[in-house]
């Protein structure tokens, strides 16, 4: 098998640069070979450090919990989600699992900033220190020395396996989640399934100074050219996109005539249960916006 090629052409990279921000469709990544994720490499070529998920409940949206309002906060730049694996010897693989202090400080600041500044009251930080007492134990050591500044703020901490069992049965009890590249990967699509799908939840990867802002689901290469995928997480994401250039008027408008699309219009596609093509969904949200 030939080692992994890059798919970031250098004018994309260049051009996201120049704007500080992009809103970027699912990109399809080969599954055991083929060019690395197009994700990952972006990430790491911008320095995009923080993956931010809000998973919060849509009315209109049937789901298995109705008011839920969790913030996943995914460090986006270590871990064993950086791809560090080679071949030790035929027939074994090594992948290498990394964490530094000076990253998990950081995402905790970050996690800890975002809390304060939207008056969330608690940040739970998810790890496996009782096994992986280094790596997951630095992680969790460097979650707690950055708590100390932030007194107004409840903070704790949970096991990843015992942090979803308790999400599965009340995500009420959690506010603001921050977790290692891994366990934020997957966390945050567990969380997604509490209000609805992937199709529902947008999501945004922030560095100092560049946001790049995308649907979390994947490509669907099995539903594409058939105009019936859910547009939803796209412009959650777009909305996502105006709240950080600070558009919040405009990001209102469009959350108010979504929300009436979806309960008074009740127009919804068919993994919400309903059988709206994309197009028209897209549209009765665009003429919801003369409404509002």
């Amino acid at each position: 098998m030939s080692g992994p090629r890059h798919a970031l052409p250098d004018p994309l990279l260049e051009s996201i640069r120049r704007n500080k921000v992009a809103l970027k469709g699912p990109v399809a990544t080969p599954v055991g070979g083929g060019f690395t994720s197009v994700n990952v490499g972006l990430r790491k070529a911008l320095e995009l450090f923080a993956n931010l998920r809000p998973v919060k409940s849509l009315p209109g949206v049937q789901s298995r919990y109705q008011g839920v309002d969790l913030i996943i906060v995914r460090e986006n730049t270590e871990d064993l989600y950086a791809g560090l694996e080679h071949e030790v010897v035929p027939g074994v693989v090594e992948s290498l699992k990394i964490i530094t202090e000076a990253a998990s400080v950081r995402i905790a600041r970050f996690a800890l900033d975002y809390a304060k500044r939207h008056r969330r009251k608690r940040v739970t930080a998810v790890h496996k220190a009782n096994i992986m007492k280094m790596a997951d134990g630095l992680f969790l050591k460097s979650f707690r020395s950055t708590a100390a500044d932030y007194p107004d703020i409840t903070c704790d901490d949970r096991i990843v396996d015992a942090a979803c069992m308790h999400l599965v049965m009340n995500p009420s009890q959690f506010d603001v989640l921050v977790l290692p590249n891994l366990y934020g990967d997957i966390v945050s699509d567990l969380c997604a399934g509490l209000v609805g799908g992937l199709g529902v939840v947008p999501g945004a990867n922030l560095g100092a100074d560049i946001g790049v802002f995308e649907a979390v689901h994947g490509s669907a290469p099995d539903i594409a050219g058939k105009n019936v995928a859910n547009p939803t997480a796209l412009l959650l994401s777009a909305v996502l996109m105006l709240r950080y250039l600070n558009e919040g008027t405009i990001a209102d408008r469009i959350m108010t005539a979504l929300r009436r699309v979806l309960t008074e219009d009740r127009v919804r596609t068919a993994d919400l249960g309903g059988n709206a093509s994309t197009t028209r969904f897209a549209n009765a949200v665009a003429a919801r916006l003369t409404d509002v």
